[in-house]
């Protein structure tokens, strides 16, 4: 199966449209996004196109694609307008083997690792809205991979707004054209 990721879209309706069609072009089945879909937060800016109830819109036509998690911003109201479920603080995917673990970042992240992380796994997160792809070394003593697709609608620290495809087993950080 392939999965398109991306998160903290944060309302954009722009950047919302953009995460659909790039989603719809790779030829995913599966949309994953890694939480804080519809409030800016009160630590951010409000985005360009700050129109949450057009992303609802958006995202509520491709509901049966999408695999989310919550992300900090995200509330049982935002749960109350998306037909899809979003208040679960994680996921564990498997493809080809390769364990994923997806979450916001907010709770677990390189820096507080979920406890059952085997070696090769990719923890995936968002929250940071800094896009990266690196390896991070466990207490144990293995070695995961730590990737994060930023934030398409409030990049930081210079970074540009991407996403993350996987596919048979195998993850790539690709930056919006």
């Amino acid at each position: 199966m392939k999965y398109f990721v991306a998160s903290d879209i944060h309302g954009d309706s722009y950047w919302a449209e953009r995460v659909i069609t790039g989603f719809k072009e790779s030829g995913a089945e599966k949309l994953i996004l890694l939480g804080d879909i519809l409030y800016h937060g009160p630590r951010n800016n409000l985005p360009e196109h700050y129109e949450p109830k057009k992303v609802i819109e958006m995202l509520n036509n491709i509901a049966d694609k999408i695999i989310a998690v919550r992300g900090n911003c995200d509330t049982e109201v935002d749960q109350m307008v998306l037909k899809f479920p979003i208040l679960a603080d994680y996921i564990y995917l498997v493809d080809e083997g390769t364990v994923f673990f997806a979450t916001h970042g907010h709770k677990f992240n390189p820096m507080s690792l979920p406890s059952v992380m085997p070696e090769g796994a990719i923890l995936l997160t968002g929250h940071t809205h800094v896009a990266g792809d690196n390896v991070v070394d466990c207490a144990n003593g293995s070695k995961i991979r730590y990737m994060n697709p930023g934030s398409p609608s409030i990049p930081k620290e210079n970074t540009k707004p991407s996403y993350i495809i996987i596919e048979n087993g195998k993850a790539e950080l690709i930056p919006f054209d």
